[in-house]
């Protein structure tokens, strides 16, 4: 009974094709399938290798479309949008002539500085350096969920995948991103790829993630898979973080509109 949302094709960095990855998740058992390929509207005009080419977005809905009436697995039609402050309205009117189900918008980059690429970017830093990254990347989650674009925060925690931690009190720029979260009526995803990264922890942090269920904030499981075989990667785990946390639902999407339903296992014998 999982549903799982954030997911890569050949059109961006996955490794399969969407028929691909929608035959492996019926063989998984999947319930809910979305595709959320790279989109980047880079403010310099350029497409990381990556992302698909802007140019080719109509083709990749087209294709998803096609597979709307598909039961088995319901697949949703999604993708993955980079936020770049200042910068909402050109994406505005890239996004709005087509269909979608939902929207994950992700911060992958901060004043040029890949925030995920590799550890030695972040490890070429200064600490002073370092903290105003982690300090930037709050600031434009806000900034992303104020702008009103989005259904879903991807990885929030992003900056800390290579094990840097900030050495300064952010607590008011974090709690500023998640009051503009909740504000926005956005969910936030259980990303377990972080599991498998240096950091050894799921975006966002437990901590992070029951400052999230206070706020009442929807979430949602997902994998980000890159490969369909990690559809369901540490969906249980998953689950019983999420119930930990405080969640007894998530959220799931159709054409932009969200609507909860119970954790999919039984957690703690409840």
């Amino acid at each position: 009974m999982f549903a799982t949302y954030h997911n890569h094709s050949t059109y961006s960095d996955g490794s399969r094709t969407v028929a691909q990855v929608v035959d492996r998740a019926r063989e998984l058992g999947v319930e809910e399938l979305g595709l959320s390929d790279h989109y980047v509207l880079h403010p310099d005009g350029l497409t990381p290798d990556w992302a698909m080419h802007p140019d080719r977005l109509g083709e990749y809905v087209a294709d998803l479309t096609a597979y709307r009436d598909h039961r088995h697995p319901v697949v949703r039609v999604g993708l993955e949008v980079d936020w770049f402050p200042g910068h909402g309205a050109a994406l505005a009117a890239a996004l709005e002539p087509h269909r979608f189900d939902y929207l994950i918008g992700s911060v992958h980059e901060l004043d040029h500085f890949p925030l995920d690429f590799t550890a030695e970017h972040w490890d070429r830093l200064e600490p002073d350096e370092r903290d105003e990254m982690f300090r930037g990347y709050w600031v434009a989650i806000r900034g992303m969920a104020e702008a009103g674009l989005f259904d879903i925060v991807g990885h929030l925690d992003l900056p800390k995948k290579f094990g840097h931690a900030p050495r300064i009190d952010l607590d008011a720029e974090i709690s500023a991103a998640l009051d503009a979260i909740a504000e926005s009526g956005m969910a936030i995803e259980l990303n377990t790829a972080g599991w498998h990264k240096p950091c050894a922890e799921a975006y966002p942090s437990p901590a992070l993630l029951a400052e999230c269920h206070r706020r009442g904030i929807p979430a949602l499981f997902t994998a980000d898979a890159h490969h369909p075989d990690h559809l369901l990667m540490d969906a249980e785990r998953a689950a019983r973080v999420l119930w930990d946390a405080g969640y007894r639902e998530v959220v799931r999407f159709a054409d932009r509109q969200p609507h909860a339903v119970p954790i999919p296992i039984v957690v703690g014998g409840a």
